[in-house]
């Protein structure tokens, strides 16, 4: 039996606001991309900062959390990568590589002013697209 593991752990800052879309079958689809930055010496000796952005997709967020899912915010998102292909409207075939959350925990904390915001420290872990048991996790160690 052969064995294989397809995990993403990643911290970084959304580099743009959350976009939610819905499928015929009304499935709920976020999307947002984050940027994670890798440092190292270059052969000068100046440190070089290299920025790598990743295209998320959630299925079925709670509201609250699609609200908080904004340009800027530091978050932790973990789960898998998944590589698609498509079609576009010129009838070009495109490649696409995602990273598809199975749990989100936003790293700021509440907003200035004392709103609440789901910058709690709970996080959000998602089920399989077409599972409809998701929740929030109560047994983050922090």
């Amino acid at each position: 039996m052969a064995f294989s593991l397809n995990k993403v752990m990643l911290i970084g800052n959304l580099g743009n606001d959350a976009e939610t879309r819905f499928t015929t079958n009304n499935l709920s689809v976020t999307s947002f991309s984050v940027a994670t930055t890798n440092s190292y010496k270059g052969k000068d000796g100046n440190w070089v900062n290299e920025t790598t952005w990743h295209n998320v997709v959630s299925f079925n967020l709670p509201d609250f959390y699609k609200e908080s899912l904004k340009k800027g915010k530091k978050f932790y998102v973990e789960g898998r990568i998944q590589k698609r292909d498509y079609t576009d409207k010129e009838g070009v075939k495109r490649y696409v590589t995602e990273v598809i959350s199975e749990k989100l925990i936003p790293l700021e904390g509440r907003e200035a002013g004392g709103g609440e915001s789901a910058g709690d420290k709970s996080g959000f872990s998602a089920g399989e697209p077409d599972t409809a048991s998701q929740g929030v996790d109560d047994d983050l160690p922090f």
